[in-house]
């Protein structure tokens, strides 16, 4: 998997709550320092794969910046850390025990499709952001 760009989000792409964090995380990048691919996709589970992780059952959004994989709450929140903006204050958090801050994201990526609901198929994204999708 050569080429791919250093930092990379892989997200769940049905799910309605992942597919707004993509969009939120577009509209607040507006460097685009972030490239995206659904966890379904050929290239999330080669990249899952690449990195020792399995793509079954899988419910976290996973960051992978220059080699590093970042899981659950500490993805989201350094994520968050690399966007423009009051956003990067949430960095703060990482100082919260990383057991608690995943057991919150624990309960909200089980309950995500009860609450939130789910998509048939993964967003197509349009021309102006199409680039940083990975295929």
């Amino acid at each position: 998997m050569k080429d791919m760009p250093g930092t990379v989000v892989l997200f769940d792409g049905v799910c309605n709550v992942c597919d707004g964090a993509v969009q939120f995380i577009i509209k607040h990048d507006p460097k685009g320092l972030f490239s995206f691919a659904p966890l379904q996709s050929d290239t999330g589970r080669k990249l899952l794969e690449q990195h020792g992780l399995s793509a079954v059952h899988f419910d976290s959004m996973i960051l992978i910046k220059n080699g590093r994989v970042y899981a659950k709450s500490t993805a989201v929140l350094h994520v968050a850390k690399s966007l423009s903006g009051l956003w990067r204050a949430a960095a703060v958090f990482l100082v919260i025990p990383k057991p608690l801050r995943d057991a919150i994201y624990d309960l909200l990526a089980k309950n995500r499709y009860k609450w939130f609901g789910k998509k048939e198929s993964c967003m197509i994204p349009g021309p102006d952001i199409k680039k940083r999708f990975l295929e």
